[in-house]
């Protein structure tokens, strides 16, 4: 076992003790190392590379380099109003709500500065109502959302304060989506996962969600390979798999280290290969930077810091993810050239892990970006 295989597995072990199953992976100096332990679910094996997970507001990045194709080519501009994409919804104009005299654009949803709340209206009361709803989101209709932001009351002037939004990052989803005349899963699969090579990724069917709920054969699609991976509270009792409806854009896809592993390495090659897969629009989605506090930032979908020069002062571009059972954190350091993701099917951070070994790598096995 090389080194870089070494700490991988060590950073795997320690997350076996909080959570039903995990798989890790480690990219430095060219080299990918991926471990897993525990298990998918209820008397299943050990995850794997090829293991699908739900990886929730991960989802968040893929929208967003999606918006950063259509913009390359033109199907939309990044400062377009929210209101002109979606100004022939099938259900008439959308009613998009402004403040101070500023429209919310497609740049505001993807950097989270629209002023929108975090969910959609009416979630935070059914939410206080029913805490543990197994599939909160499973009413979130075009209808219902876009019935819902046409009453809603901006917390902020868009564009001026950053204010995590997963309603924002739904509707930037819809918009995308319903502006390129398909689906969701449709447009991520032509604008991200063909142009990588991604086998895995995707927003489950209907049939596909209720099949596994029902306990029936956990693959991940007929046309995928990887096994499903069964989602557990932080007690480990399983729990069912979530439905974003029609705001898949905000956390609806599901993953494998191997897919997003091929992800990371798109975005540490993007500075230094120009050709390469997708480059443009990462370096798109990186060139967009809203400032969050004094050391952090917003980019298109990620969010990045730089560490105290006491600490090191790396460079880290970040997201996590959580659902009702699975938990994901993914980050990398293009000056470094190294990137990692945890992925796990217990709803307990995997944050500090995952942050732990990114630290590590930046400071044992950086090369020059």
């Amino acid at each position: 076992m090389n080194e870089l295989a070494r700490v991988v597995q060590q950073t795997a072990d320690r997350l076996a003790g909080r959570h039903v199953g995990a798989v890790v992976a480690g990219l430095a100096g060219g080299e990918t190392e991926i471990r897993g332990v525990g298990r998918t679910g209820p008397d299943g094996g050990v995850p794997g590379p090829d293991t699908v997970f739900e990886i929730g507001s991960v989802t968040k990045v893929f929208t967003a380099l999606v918006l950063a194709r259509l913009a390359l080519d033109g199907t939309v501009r990044l400062d377009e109003p929210l209101a002109e994409v979606l100004a022939d919804a099938p259900g008439g104009p959308a009613v998009v709500p402004g403040r101070g005299g500023q429209s919310i654009t497609l740049r505001h949803l993807a950097t989270h500065t629209a002023g929108l709340p975090r969910l959609p209206r009416g979630m935070l009361l059914r939410a206080l109502a029913k805490p543990n709803d197994p599939d909160p989101y499973a009413r979130c209709t075009a209808e219902h959302v876009l019935g819902g932001l046409a009453r809603t009351r901006l917390r902020a002037t868009p564009g001026r304060s950053f204010r995590y939004s997963n309603l924002g990052a739904g509707l930037l989803g819809l918009a995308l989506a319903h502006r390129a005349g398909t689906g969701y899963e449709e447009l991520v699969a032509r604008e991200v996962c063909g142009p990588l090579g991604l086998t895995d990724t995707h927003v489950p069917s209907g049939a596909e969600r209720d099949d596994a709920d029902r306990g029936g054969a956990e693959r991940s699609g007929a046309d995928r390979t990887g096994l499903l991976a069964h989602g557990h509270t932080a007690g480990g009792r399983p729990v069912p798999y979530w439905d974003l409806a029609a705001v898949p854009g905000m956390g609806g896809l599901r993953s494998t280290a191997a897919d997003l592993a091929i992800l990371l390495r798109a975005q540490l090659a993007a500075g230094r290969e120009p050709d390469a897969p997708l480059s443009p629009a990462i370096t798109l989605t990186r060139e967009t930077r809203h400032r969050v506090n004094p050391f952090a930032w917003m980019h298109l979908g990620w969010l990045g810091h730089r560490l105290h020069t006491q600490q090191g002062g790396h460079l880290q571009i970040w997201h996590n993810g959580g659902t009702g059972g699975f938990r994901s954190f993914v980050a990398f350091d293009p000056e470094k050239q190294v990137g990692v993701l945890v992925l796990a099917n217990t709803r307990r951070s995997a944050d500090p892990a995952g942050t732990a070994l990114l630290r590590r790598l930046q400071r044992d096995f950086a090369t020059a970006g």
